[in-house]
């Protein structure tokens, strides 16, 4: 496995103790756009450089590649507890994953959208969420915490950490976004602030993330802080590619595992 790959890797404090990685795009095989660490099996990739890339990806969590979970993501706030493998024609469609299965390494893909890894190490239990702002609006953390709780996990024993997501600087939204989020809840107004641009705004959501975390009561959480969109050097982003009108964009992982 390329050392850039551990080099690049960021970790959380709050998960100190767990094996984890918020993979960046640095160390992998990919090319063009896709250069150079893409683990979106959904892009264009050439399949074989994804399927190497995430190899890599389950070898520095000491996993075997066959172990190495991402579900197929639909933007929901669906959590799925699994205790083995599955076929890759299998892939479960949901946002989250949770596990207590020893060798396993769960994984989700982002590229803007928060990435999120959870683990309750005294009870043994690990999950992983991918949560753009309709699987925080709908409840993506939420659901995710029951799931592992399911498992023998206590919130309040759970800690988290918000990888790679975009700013709020640069996320500009329209009108009908604000007012879907408000008509919710009036008080998420204070996740929006002016762009500039009349009727448009600045949405936080990392910070509306972390409220849904707050409210789920975990015993710890930590947002990284790192803007997907500002920093190309490191990772991919949707919104750039499209500002940019390029033709496809990679994927980040970000993963958790349980040592066999």
């Amino acid at each position: 496995m390329s050392d850039e790959i551990l080099r690049a890797a960021i970790r959380a404090p709050a998960l100190a103790g767990a094996a984890h990685a918020f993979f960046t795009r640095q160390g992998g095989v990919s090319q063009g756009v896709y250069a150079s660490l893409n683990g979106g099996v959904g892009s264009r990739d050439e399949a074989s450089a994804v399927q190497e890339n995430r190899a890599r990806m389950a070898r520095a969590l000491g996993v075997a590649p066959e172990h190495f979970l991402v579900p197929y993501q639909i933007h929901s706030a669906e959590a799925l507890a699994v205790a083995a493998p599955w076929a890759p024609e299998k892939r479960p469609r949901c946002d989250g994953l949770v596990t207590a299965t020893p060798g396993l390494a769960l994984g989700v893909t982002g590229a803007d959208c928060g990435v999120l890894l959870f683990a309750d190490l005294s009870a043994g239990v690990i999950g992983a969420a991918h949560s753009g702002w309709k699987g925080a609006l709908a409840g993506m953390v939420e659901a995710l915490v029951a799931a592992m709780e399911a498992l023998g996990a206590r919130r309040a024993n759970i800690s988290a950490a918000l990888g790679p997501t975009i700013a709020q600087a640069s996320y500009e939204v329209g009108p009908e976004f604000f007012a879907r989020f408000v008509a919710e809840d009036h008080d998420f107004a204070r996740f929006f602030a002016p762009s500039g641009k009349e009727g448009h705004f600045l949405f936080d959501l990392p910070g509306f993330i972390a409220l849904r975390a707050e409210q789920s009561g975990l015993g710890g959480f930590e947002n990284l802080g790192l803007d997907t969109y500002a920093d190309e050097a490191r990772f991919y982003s949707y919104r750039r590619t499209t500002h940019r009108k390029e033709p496809d964009y990679g994927r980040l992982v970000a993963a958790i595992a349980l040592p066999a």
